[in-house]
């Protein structure tokens, strides 16, 4: 196990031990001082910081600028684009999770298709109301299974107000402290070689079709877009990165043959692949 996993776990073991001091202090009256409560956060975060700075670099950055690696798009059809690297990075603003150059996509098949952000009503929406749930997730490229979890239920959108402040507020927080598994959701990992592995996040639960070890070749169907992990509705996370593990891994800057990086709100279409029909006898 490496540095960079271990200082990851001590951090979350630390945060859950101020969060249990906490609870204890005002719940037992204890008669230390309250800011003592808060060391064990300090020493989390320092622990996290020095073992990153010995790795080289500021924490979770890519260490050295690379150019991006081209690879085939991960779906078909018409998609629209989401936190995307081509208008900032770190796209999702942080580096964490090898996220530094990651994109979200989201099936808009026709205009008013996907259900938009509301402030009120409905709190929440089923994910059959999202035309991008259940919408199949191609492998980009050649490449190696080495990583897949399927355990984790499709839960309701966070597209109104009130659920979104709910998910900011303590539902990614508390996954957060879960670990990366309840970030990320149902993924696959794939081993591209040449030190570069590609990460598909919060897929349908069942709907994965590779298990660890498998070869897969381009455009072969891995798994179904879903709602999994801390997303906000059915979609599509995908990124690049230098090692399987999400918990240390640095990003990856990428491109998709035929398209590029669209950016945010940037409408792309993907036509599926052609199936070559057996020839008929004579």
């Amino acid at each position: 196990m490496s540095g960079r996993k271990l200082a990851m776990i001590a951090f979350r073991g630390l945060q859950l031990t101020g969060i249990g001091l906490i609870i204890a202090h005002f719940s037992l009256d204890l008669g230390y001082p309250w800011w003592w409560n808060f060391l064990p956060f300090v020493l989390a975060y320092a622990i996290v910081i020095v073992a990153h700075r010995i790795g080289g670099g500021a924490p979770d950055s890519p260490r050295v600028a690379r150019e991006p690696v081209e690879v085939d798009p991960p779906v078909t059809g018409r998609w629209s684009a989401l936190n995307s690297p081509a208008d900032r990075t770190p796209s999702h603003g942080t580096h964490a999770y090898g996220q530094t150059y990651a994109i979200d996509v989201v099936a808009e098949p026709e205009p008013g298709a996907r259900p938009g952000f509301r402030w009120l009503w409905p709190i929440a929406r089923r994910n059959g109301d999202f035309p991008a749930f259940g919408a199949p997730l191609l492998s980009v490229a050649d490449g190696t299974v080495v990583r897949v979890v399927d355990d984790q239920r499709d839960h309701l959108s966070r597209t109104s107000l009130l659920a979104l402040l709910y998910l900011m507020i303590l539902e990614a927080s508390v996954r957060d402290l879960a670990g990366v598994k309840r970030i990320v959701g149902n993924h696959v990992v794939l081993d591209l070689g040449d030190g570069t592995y590609a990460l598909y996040a919060h897929l349908r639960r069942g709907s994965l079709t590779v298990r660890e070890g498998d070869r897969v070749t381009a455009g072969q169907q891995l798994a179904r877009c879903g709602n999994s992990g801390n997303s906000t509705e059915p979609h599509l996370h995908f990124q690049l990165m230098d090692g399987p593990d999400p918990d240390t891994a640095r990003g990856i800057p990428f491109t998709w043959r035929g398209i590029g990086v669209p950016g945010n709100r940037e409408l792309f279409e993907v036509p599926a692949p052609s199936v070559s029909m057996p020839s008929q006898p004579a």
